[in-house]
């Protein structure tokens, strides 16, 4: 029982739909220096040529929910500018 709590805890979730690669490239390269742990997740398929990225957006940033906050205000930041 505790081993599930404990996986579940750190189990990465979609934390925000990125636009393009540059803003993935951008953002990821200032969660790396915030030391936070990221995944970033590109919809690009090759099989479809991309035809998900017209739909969805370029990809999603993926985190523990321990850090959703603080990436969502960085992700934030970053676009207000």
């Amino acid at each position: 029982m505790k081993i599930e709590d404990e996986n579940e805890s750190g189990e990465y979730i979609r934390i925000c739909i990125l636009e393009d690669p540059f803003e993935a490239q951008i953002i990821a390269g200032i969660l790396t220096d915030e030391n936070l742990p990221h995944m970033i997740r590109s919809y690009h398929d090759t099989a479809y040529d991309g035809l998900f990225q017209s739909q969805k957006g370029w990809g999603e940033i993926r985190a523990q929910r321990e850090y959703k906050e603080q990436i969502l205000d960085i992700v934030e930041n970053y676009r207000s500018q």
